[in-house]
């Protein structure tokens, strides 16, 4: 029997992941998930981390665990995402260490990589130059997580992988109208414009950066293939301190795009309109995805049913959801 720990099951990452390995139990593996929510477990604990890996002694860990947010959270909060990212990934990569975990895989996120990267931004961009100031603090840290499981890598032989997703959506995220990413916010901003009668929504910003989206059930699926990836073809396609991969659709849209396709979604006729007095962010951020394409892997869900399965998932979890 294999036990694998999925830290943040509860978030939109986690869940999916915990899913798809449910899924898999119940087709015959010989599985033992192991979940702790927050209340039970608080990742920013080492000395309950610690006792928890060790009483645990699980085989392979998904650190999908994260202090998450869009550019309104990320500049209002910037000590919180720096110093609870942190200490998560601290805590669940040494503590994984000291129990004998030699199987991990972290999730990071695209905003690693330098706001002035070349597009697609390849995984090499890492490190080259300055980083977005509206999340600053949540790249670094999402980068010395990288750091953290190339080093233990380096010296005491662990097969730690990384992953960095583009801009998820789908079940479970989260909706709040001010602290979400834009995808969300869109979606509930336009399904309570029609539900209010307004015959105007306005967006933030210019409505001009572009985006990359991936439903959150293809970055399970990749999640999954990555770590099950035998350890000649991961370090065929990586490098030792270079290791990280990209997860992403390889295409992207406007924003103003964008509020267009929910807008059709959620039945809003009315006008769109672009605040430019608020933040715009970087202007472009798409993933170059060959590295993961090279070793068999590419995203399945196109955009337009992605955005209708996420409203569906909406308007049946909308009560539990708001507020």
């Amino acid at each position: 029997m294999q036990k694998i720990y999925i830290a943040g099951h509860r978030g939109m990452v986690g869940s999916a992941i915990l899913r798809r390995l449910e899924a898999r139990k119940a087709a015959g593996e010989d599985l033992h998930l192991v979940t702790r929510t927050h209340a039970e477990l608080d990742l920013t604990d080492q000395a309950a981390v610690r006792d928890f890996m060790q009483s645990e002694n699980p085989d392979v860990v998904f650190l999908a665990a994260a202090k998450v947010g869009g550019i309104h959270a990320n500049n209002t909060y910037p000590a919180d995402f720096i110093y609870d990212n942190l200490m998560i990934e601290c805590n669940v990569i040494h503590q994984a260490f000291a129990a004998g975990v030699t199987r991990l895989l972290q999730l990071g996120s695209s905003c690693i990589y330098p706001r002035a990267s070349a597009q697609p931004m390849k995984e090499d961009a890492l490190l080259t130059g300055v980083l977005e100031p509206t999340n600053e603090p949540y790249a670094v840290a999402k980068i010395a997580g990288i750091k953290l499981c190339e080093s233990y890598n380096r010296q005491h032989g662990t097969d730690y992988r990384s992953v960095m997703p583009t801009n998820l959506y789908g079940p479970g995220d989260n909706f709040h109208p001010e602290n979400s990413h834009v995808l969300p916010a869109l979606i509930r901003r336009f399904h309570e414009a029609v539900q209010a009668g307004d015959e105007e929504v306005q967006i933030w910003g210019s409505g001009k950066p572009r985006r990359e989206f991936l439903h959150v059930d293809d970055m399970a699926e990749a999640s999954l293939f990555v770590l099950g990836l035998d350890p000649e073809t991961y370090a065929a396609n990586t490098e030792p301190m270079l290791s990280h991969i990209n997860v992403g659709t390889g295409t992207d849209v406007a924003i103003m795009e964008l509020a267009q396709m929910v807008a059709k979604v959620t039945g809003f006729q009315g006008r769109i309109t672009s605040d430019s007095n608020k933040l715009d962010g970087t202007l472009r951020k798409l993933m170059d995805v060959s590295r993961l394409a090279d070793m068999g892997w590419r995203a399945s869900i196109h955009l337009d049913k992605g955005l209708q399965d996420t409203y569906d998932w909406f308007m049946k979890n909308q009560n539990s959801i708001r507020h």
